[in-house]
């Protein structure tokens, strides 16, 4: 594990090093924002990781409830942690955003309002895993991730179903689409650098899972040894 980290981390902070100063000093000033636009080459990589993670979790949960493998149950609460800190960045960041283009640090948007339902949600998650007492915990879990991932779309769509002071989607149509090649170039290579970082601190976290499931059950067959003698 501490081999691994130490191979794998110094390069990877590196390239946030270096995507950092890509998005920082290198991509052009927008014209209607200015300087504080250059969040979004951070925001949308981190709302980008979040939901793949909460996606590695559903799957990792459906496949826990079929076969009932510790290591799928490992990658769903794994990825539900990295999914939750990079979701809160993500809201953070939103906050910062909107205070000087909105001239407010929050609103009932239909788009940040899911986003902070999808939050809580993956908190109670983790919060069932961390102090659920009952035999069927991870059951539980896997069904509550089950039920959570159903607001993700909702979130990914809530700008075009309801009208939102959110921007429309620079990928996609809309008025507000398009990006200067420059920008998108940044853009494209944030959107990598943010995907290694959450699936190497998935790998980590998953890893690290393995080890405390794997100590548990020592724990419990001493302890199932110790009343049988």
């Amino acid at each position: 594990m501490k081999k691994l980290a130490l191979i794998t981390v110094p390069p990877v902070l590196a390239l946030l090093a270096f995507t950092s100063y890509l998005g920082l000093v290198v991509a052009p000033t927008e014209q209607t924002m200015g300087d504080v636009q250059r969040i979004f080459y951070y925001h949308v990589p981190s709302a980008w990781v979040a939901g793949f993670c909460f996606f590695i979790n559903f799957v990792a949960s459906v496949w826990y409830l079929w076969k009932r493998s510790p290591a799928s149950d490992a990658i769903a609460a794994a990825s539900a942690e990295v999914g939750v800190v990079f979701c809160a960045v993500l809201l953070i960041q939103g906050t910062l955003w909107a205070r000087p283009v909105w001239g407010i640090w929050w609103t009932w948007d239909a788009r940040l309002t899911t986003t902070l339902v999808l939050w809580l949600i993956y908190v109670s998650y983790l919060v069932l895993r961390r102090f659920s007492a009952s035999g069927q915990t991870q059951v539980l879990a896997a069904a509550l991730a089950i039920f959570a991932f159903a607001d993700v779309p909702i979130v990914y769509m809530s700008i075009r179903w309801f009208r939102t002071q959110h921007p429309s989607p620079v990928m996609g149509g809309g008025e507000n689409s398009g990006l200067d090649p420059a920008m998108l170039h940044v853009f494209l290579i944030n959107l990598a650098a943010f995907t290694v970082l959450g699936i190497l601190f998935v790998w980590l976290r998953y890893k690290l899972q393995m080890q405390e499931q794997a100590l548990e059950s020592a724990h419990a067959q001493a302890a199932l040894k110790g009343v049988s003698q």
